[in-house]
């Protein structure tokens, strides 16, 4: 695979990998057509997926990376280590900053996130704090009832 130059360029993981392309002939994307699915890797080791769900309100989908790291937190998961984006077609993309912000919840700035094309031989790699470098996050929320 050729590698896009990025200042974390890295080879994805086999493994997350092979989820994502098990699991993207499951995504719904009747209206864009651009499906997508990720694979995340939680702090114990376990490999979780998903897949991009499109609705007819557009509002309403969601992506492959944000089911994947659902996936995840439902599984009793609260932290993510590498995130595995692979599209079915085009270039390879960073998340969206919904997903950002998600991963930065569960991630931390070393957390990985490779994108993948699976027509193409293109490999991108950022950690997270090249993709969201100022992000908000619990720090700033107070507890209930502090000033």
């Amino acid at each position: 695979m050729e590698l896009v130059p990025q200042r974390a360029s890295m080879e994805p993981p086999e493994d997350l990998l092979r989820e994502a392309r098990d699991a993207i002939g499951k995504a719904y994307a009747p209206y864009s057509g651009y499906r997508v699915a990720a694979a995340v890797r939680a702090s114990s080791g376990l490999i979780y997926r998903g897949v991009n769900v499109e609705n007819a309100s557009y509002g309403l989908s969601m992506c492959a990376e944000r089911v994947a790291i659902f996936n995840a937190v439902s599984s009793g998961e609260r932290n993510v280590k590498e995130v595995l984006v692979l599209v079915e077609s085009g270039e390879p993309a960073p998340p969206c900053g919904a997903c950002l912000q998600v991963i930065a919840e569960f991630g931390d700035d070393n957390t990985m996130i490779y994108s993948v094309s699976k027509e193409g031989s293109k490999v991108r790699a950022w950690r997270l704090s090249e993709l969201l470098p100022h992000r908000f996050s619990k720090e700033y929320l107070r507890p209930a009832g502090q000033k």
